[in-house]
């Protein structure tokens, strides 16, 4: 998720673990460990575009990463605050920032490497969005009150009411669930493999994916009192016929279209309209699209770089809020 929220998040673990006279120091260490795992979108190169995406929620996300990222962030606080709280202490509220903060990002549809080194497999829950103000304010307000009145104990209040939200992003992912299942079986397509996440900022609308005859399907859903079918696009998937005629005979844009093929989870989509273009299909600016927010364009010297479209038009916007409300 956004930087903010996971120093919050790793502020009130950390509160909570604190005596009320260290109440407002273990915040503060708490939100520099949630904050620290991220500092791995610094592991970039001007010669490789695709270098971020690849260590972007990878080792430092990794739970085993956890406790060495905890003594980094521990050995940095420490001169600031040895003569405030014993380095044990500091320790325990910097793991307590930075053990969370991969379990956080794991419940976004992003992708983390919690298992790290004994598994390649990302972790997608799909459970929030990667930006959702109201997770974040579910947890601000009570850690607010907690520092300003330390022997009350706020903090526990926001977890609680994180953990509730969370918990009613995984019955919205049932129930999106439930409805994609009817409309794939009305259709007749065999779709053993579904994605589904909500939108940003909300736990109301819902995009879902699934592959069919090696086309990307796209379906939205809102989901309140009673849910709503919205029928989305489809788009064919790169196909080995695709691959060729956009790498050709360089074996370097051969092994970063593989590179961007793992990031994207295989849901890569061409542009007709721009030969040098793949998008990462899993994202669009509507939850019914398939024009992907992201993606590689290589120019003629066989160089890609990374090109992202989030120009929000009028027409998109009013789109969104109107499936957002149902309509």
């Amino acid at each position: 998720m956004d930087l903010i929220t996971h120093g919050v998040l790793g502020a009130t673990l950390a509160a909570t673990l604190a005596p009320s006279h260290q109440r407002r120091l273990a915040a503060a260490v708490g939100m520099v460990g949630g904050m620290l795992p991220d500092a791995d979108t610094l592991i970039q190169s001007p010669d490789d575009v695709l270098l971020v995406l690849d260590y972007h929620r990878h080792f430092t996300h990794a739970l085993v990463f956890a406790p060495i990222g905890a003594l980094i962030g521990a050995l940095l606080l420490w001169p600031l605050l040895r003569k405030n709280l014993s380095f044990p202490k500091i320790y325990l509220y910097s793991l307590a920032g930075y053990g969370v903060a991969g379990l956080l990002d794991a419940c976004t549809s992003y992708g983390t490497h919690l298992w790290l080194p004994f598994s390649e497999r990302k972790e997608a829950w799909n459970l929030i969005a990667v930006f959702d103000p109201l997770f974040t304010l579910l947890l601000l307000v009570p850690l607010a009150l907690a520092l300003r009145r330390p022997q009350r104990h706020w903090a526990p209040v926001g977890l609680t009411l994180a953990a509730a939200y969370l918990g009613l992003g995984l019955w919205q992912h049932q129930r999106a669930e439930t409805a994609l299942r009817d409309v794939v079986a009305a259709r007749g397509h065999p779709a053993p493999n579904l994605v589904i996440k909500p939108t940003m900022a909300n736990q109301v609308l819902w995009r879902t994916l699934y592959v069919h005859e090696g086309r990307l399907q796209t379906d939205a859903f809102h989901l309140g009192w009673t849910v709503r079918h919205y029928p989305g696009e489809s788009a064919p998937l790169m196909d080995e016929a695709a691959v060729t005629r956009l790498v050709g005979d360089h074996p370097r844009r051969r092994e970063d279209l593989e590179r961007f093929r793992r990031f994207s989870d295989g849901l890569l989509i061409a542009d007709s309209t721009r030969p040098g273009f793949v998008g990462d299909g899993r994202y669009s600016l509507l939850p019914t699209r398939t024009a992907p927010i992201w993606g590689l364009e290589w120019s003629a010297d066989g160089a890609p770089a990374f090109v992202t479209r989030r120009e929000v038009t009028p027409e998109i916007r009013q789109a969104f809020i109107a499936m957002l409300l149902g309509r």
